[in-house]
C-alpha cells in the first residue's frame, strides 16, 4: 500500500490494504472532485502499482456535464487496470458504459470496467484481474 500523499489526497479515495482504491462519494459528482480522485489514482499508476478501483455508488449523486467531461479529459492520462463499480443506478451504468467507450475510442486502450451487486464480487473480480496482470496474462481469458 502506498501513501496517496497529502497534496493529492482526495477525500473520496481511500487505499486499502489489499491495494484495492475505494472512490465513495457522497452527493453531487462535481468537476473538482473528478479531477481530485482521479489525480490520487494517478499518483497510484505512477507508482507502478496495478490500478484496481473500487467505485462505491450508492451515495453519489449527479454527475453534471462538466464533471463527465472533466472525467474524458483526465481519464485519458491516467492508467487505470480495472474498475469495479457497486451500487450504481441504472441512469449511472449508462453514463458510465458510455464514458468508458468513450475513452477507448479517444485512447485506444481497454477500459475494464464493470458492476456488481456487492462489495464481495466486485473486490473478487479486481483480485483475479490482478492476478491475471501480474501473471502476464490477459484478464478474462
Amino acid at each position: 500500500m502506498s501513501d496517496l500523499g497529502a497534496k493529492d489526497a482526495s477525500p473520496d479515495v481511500r487505499d486499502e490494504p489489499d491495494g484495492i482504491l475505494r472512490v465513495e462519494i457522497h452527493g453531487e459528482v462535481t468537476e473538482d472532485r473528478v479531477r481530485a480522485v482521479l489525480t490520487a489514482v494517478r499518483r497510484v499508476a505512477e507508482s507502478g502499482r496495478d490500478v484496481l478501483v473500487l467505485a462505491d455508488a450508492r451515495h453519489m449523486g449527479p454527475i453534471p456535464p462538466s464533471a463527465r467531461k472533466a472525467v474524458t479529459q483526465e481519464v485519458r492520462s491516467t492508467h487505470i487496470d480495472a474498475v469495479a463499480m457497486i451500487g450504481a443506478s441504472f441512469s449511472l451504468r449508462v453514463i458510465v458504459a458510455l464514458l468508458a467507450k468513450g475513452v477507448q475510442l479517444l485512447t485506444g486502450q481497454p477500459y475494464p470496467q464493470q458492476f456488481f451487486d456487492t462489495e464481495g464480487e466486485a473486490r473478487a473480480w479486481l483480485l483475479a484481474r490482478r492476478d491475471a496482470l501480474r501473471a502476464g496474462r490477459r484478464p478474462g481469458t
